[in-house]
């Protein structure tokens, strides 16, 4: 999901770098505003990441998604605050995979944004992912990617989800690689 793309703008869309199939965010979360990265820092991001969904209201706001119950899904959550809101105070707030804490979003000093991401298998057809202000800063997120991974057994835990500690790819290509 491109988080902060109007509902009337083209969508679904690729993505010509990644490939990526990307559509608004608007049907699957009923609150926040749209706002797009500073114009002297769009060329930064690709399309996906130059806009944005931010949450002045409310402490908790949660996407409500459908998924497969029991598979495992890569879920992958960017931030990139490019100024929006032309106060220069780069958010901080916390992240919940349903009930659950995921993790607490930092982007100080992170002009190029961050992500998080998470395999997990959800335990029934539906999943909230949810934005919980914690501060002074308002929550915002730039896109949201779900992918369901079939019945693959290469990651296998007993309970709760696996949490992407780091990865590296080593090349010299300069595409992208999904």
């Amino acid at each position: 999901m491109d988080c902060g793309l109007p509902a009337n703008e083209l969508s679904p869309y690729k993505e010509s770098n990644t490939k990526i199939e990307y559509s608004s965010d608007a049907t699957f979360i009923q609150s926040g505003k749209t706002g797009k990265v500073q114009a002297n820092m769009e060329a930064r991001f690709l399309k996906p990441y130059s806009t944005l969904r931010y949450f002045p209201e409310g402490i908790r706001n949660c996407y409500n998604l459908n998924v497969e119950k029991g598979i495992n899904h890569l879920i992958r959550a960017w931030f990139m605050y490019g100024n929006y809101d032309g106060q220069d105070k780069d958010p901080r707030f916390d992240l919940y995979l349903g009930p659950n804490p995921w993790a607490t979003i930092d982007l100080y000093r992170l002009e190029n944004g961050t992500r998080k991401e998470v395999i997990h298998k959800p335990t029934s057809n539906s999943l909230q992912i949810c934005l919980v202000k914690t501060g002074e800063t308002t929550p915002m997120i730039s896109a949201l990617e779900i992918r369901p991974m079939g019945d693959n057994d290469s990651y296998i835990t007993q309970s709760g989800s696996l949490n992407l500690y780091f990865r590296v790819y080593l090349t010299e290509s300069t595409k992208y690689i999904r």
